[in-house]
């Protein structure tokens, strides 16, 4: 289970970084076009809507590795093991709760925006933009899931002394 969920999140950090590299190749074009006098204004659109591809897919990747924003400072401060299982796992329940919430609302944004158009490239629908929201939800979910499941299998072996 473990190689799964490695996996998912390595394929999840190479989609952000692919639309990460899209977001600069789009700027850096858009950048030597208005130097140039060219007017590109799709760039904006492509820009704009890959950044935030990225951004979500590499906020979800980041819950596997609890390398999202946290405040450590009560957690850091415990000095039972068990403590800091329980305190663990409290965290990954209202973390969970938000990325159920961003599946469900995320949804319901990709659905409302489906049928818009991108203003620059009106071949292309704004809705799929958007599933950005509720994948980052789910994988969030799966991750934390796993991460919560892991932690009671600590409490239950006996790890948390």
């Amino acid at each position: 289970m473990k190689k799964l969920i490695d996996g998912l999140q390595k394929i999840q950090i190479a989609i952000g970084g692919l639309f990460l590299l899209i977001f600069l190749v789009t700027v850096v074009y858009q950048i030597i076009c208005r130097y140039m006098g060219v007017a590109a204004m799709w760039t904006e659109d492509v820009s704009m809507y890959s950044f935030i591809w990225a951004v979500f897919m590499g906020a979800g990747a980041m819950v596997h590795s609890n390398a999202h924003f946290a405040f450590t400072s009560l957690y850091d401060s415990l000095k039972n093991e068990k403590a800091k299982i329980f305190l663990q796992i409290i965290i990954d329940i209202i973390v969970l709760v938000f990325c159920v919430l961003m599946i469900y609302y995320g949804y319901l944004a990709a659905k409302q925006f489906w049928n818009f158009r991108w203003v620059n490239i009106p071949t292309m629908k704004r809705g799929p933009t958007w599933l950005c929201i509720p994948i980052c939800g789910a994988t969030g979910a799966i991750y934390l899931i796993y991460g919560i499941f892991n932690e009671i299998g600590k409490l239950m072996k006996g790890d948390g002394k």
